[in-house]
């Protein structure tokens, strides 16, 4: 799935510290992207933005907090299993893609092994055995400096 160029792009959230899920969401037009994501993917996201940054230093104002909550409704896509972020330079822009998860072969095998019945679907629908969906964004220094602040601040909360 290509979104091209997105409006806006957060990380949040959803329950008490210890229970909560982690979202990534984006926006680009009518379109609203939600995946879960891994808290540690989150953080990983933040910090990988920073060091991006480093090498193209931006100066921002403050973090307007009311911008980066999801929208509603968090209706997830699927449940992210790698994120990919890349800077382009000529753009000036962040490329992000972000890849459904996909069991192990080796833990597939086990399962099979064990007698276990695979689940013909995840929990979020998904079919298994597909080729797993990838969603492809393009975001600015200043909506990836954002993400990656508010990120963290949650990673942490």
């Amino acid at each position: 799935m290509e979104l091209g160029a997105v409006d806006r792009i957060t990380a949040d959230a959803v329950g008490e510290p210890g229970m909560r899920t982690f979202y990534l969401q984006a926006r680009a037009g009518d379109e609203l992207v939600t995946v879960v994501v891994e808290k540690e993917q989150v953080v990983l996201l933040s910090q990988s933005v920073l060091e991006l940054l480093a090498e193209v230093p931006l100066e921002t104002g403050p973090l307007d907090e009311t911008e980066l909550a999801l929208e509603e409704p968090v209706d997830p896509l699927f449940h992210a299993g790698r994120l990919s972020i890349g800077y382009d330079p000529d753009g000036d822009r962040f490329l992000l893609e972000v890849t459904e998860f996909e069991p192990d072969d080796e833990a597939e095998a086990e399962d099979e092994d064990e007698g276990s019945a695979l689940l013909d679907e995840d929990p979020l629908g998904v079919a298994l055995g597909d080729e797993p969906e990838t969603i492809r964004l393009w975001a600015s220094r200043e909506q990836m400096l954002a993400l990656s602040r508010h990120g963290a601040e949650v990673a942490e909360g």
